[in-house]
């Protein structure tokens, strides 16, 4: 690659780590809630291990706090393809088709 593709994507990473979502405050609060729910499941999940819980019950709670956070992730996904996707396909970036993908293709790992 030669310096002046390689500035070039250097710039690139450099815009969208400073992007920000365009997100409501009911769609924040909604996420943050969410968050704040799971927190306290593994405070949860934490407790019982001191308590040294039957290891069945510690991973089923484990498995709930996992649902739990796929379930943030859909939620954001959703929000992210209706709002900041939309936009920027509007605004004629293609290029945030092939982000978008490589997200998705994460999250299904």
């Amino acid at each position: 690659m030669d310096s002046d593709k390689r500035a070039s994507c250097l710039g690139c990473q450099e815009e969208m780590k400073n992007r920000l979502s365009h997100h409501d405050e009911k769609t924040i609060k909604e996420l943050v809630n969410r968050i704040n729910r799971i927190e306290g499941q593994l405070r949860g999940i934490k407790g019982m291990i001191e308590r040294h819980a039957y290891c069945d019950e510690i991973l089923n709670q484990i498995s709930s706090a996992n649902s739990a956070l796929h379930g943030v992730a859909k939620l954001l996904l959703e929000k992210h393809m209706k709002s900041c996707i939309k936009e920027q396909l509007q605004a004629g970036d293609e290029q945030v088709i092939d982000e978008v993908l490589k997200t998705i293709f994460k999250m299904m790992r």
